[in-house]
């Protein structure tokens, strides 16, 4: 049923999948037809799916749950129940390794996913994406690594400092994002727990739109000045994704 979703989802999974070559269209088949309303009946919400546009084989996702008690018991009765069951061999043939996860809380109040008032749409059909021109609902992710304990520290300076310079320059800031250090409370799912990342995810209306953004952003002396304050306490370079929304993604 497309109906509306009111949950912030205090906890939140960033799952990177490497598929089989080819394989992509085919998981995102029956990820859209089976997995959504199916996952979402446990109390998990799917928060948004998507195309890699600059990796074809990966395919990238996020889930919230509402505490950490709640993603076990959520985790629990999908994983254990009649659904996975029933398609775990056909998703589980097309990847190479599922194991990329960030376990996310919000960096500050209020940077959760806002999903107050959202239609999921209900189209499940594959799309073609191949020609970006034609692409709509725009999604970046950046995953700052951080040197140990300043994820709090550095996300309030990025409110403070850069949050508004993506805002200005087109950007909408769909979230931010940092580790969830609690004990992983479902193992049978690993999460990278020794990561310490500061996550921000970014809505555009179109490819053209976050093109331009990019080059207004690589032209302002403010954000330089930002961006090079958050490289000298990262561990290695940002990681960006640039992702597509699959037709039923919540997220775009």
């Amino acid at each position: 049923m497309n109906r509306p979703f009111r949950l912030a989802s205090p906890v939140v999974e960033l799952r990177q999948y490497t598929l089989k070559p080819g394989q992509r269209e085919t998981l995102i088949a029956l990820f859209d037809r089976e997995f959504v309303e199916t996952q979402e009946a446990t109390g998990m919400t799917v928060i948004g799916q998507f195309r890699d546009l600059d990796r074809p084989d990966m395919f990238v996702w996020l889930r919230g749950f509402e505490d950490m008690e709640a993603r076990k018991d959520a985790l629990s009765a999908f994983y254990g129940g009649p659904v996975w069951a029933a398609h775990r061999d056909a998703a589980n043939a097309t990847m190479i390794d599922s194991d990329d996860v960030l376990l996310l809380k919000p960096a500050w109040p209020g940077a959760a996913f806002d999903l107050s008032g959202l239609l999921r749409p209900i189209d499940a059909e594959a799309e073609t994406t191949n020609d970006e021109s034609r692409l709509s609902g725009f999604v970046e992710i950046s995953i700052h690594h951080l040197q140990p304990g300043i994820e709090a520290g550095f996300a309030e300076r990025f409110r403070a400092e850069a949050a508004p310079l993506l805002a200005a320059n087109g950007a909408r800031l769909l979230g931010a994002f940092i580790s969830e250090h609690a004990e992983n409370t479902f193992p049978r799912l690993p999460v990278r727990a020794a990561e310490n990342v500061f996550v921000i995810v970014t809505g555009f209306d179109d490819v053209d739109v976050h093109a331009g953004h990019q080059a207004a952003l690589a032209a302002s002396p403010a954000w330089q000045a930002a961006d090079e304050t958050m490289t000298a306490v990262s561990t290695k370079p940002v990681e960006t994704l640039r992702l597509a929304p699959t037709s039923r993604s919540l997220l775009r």
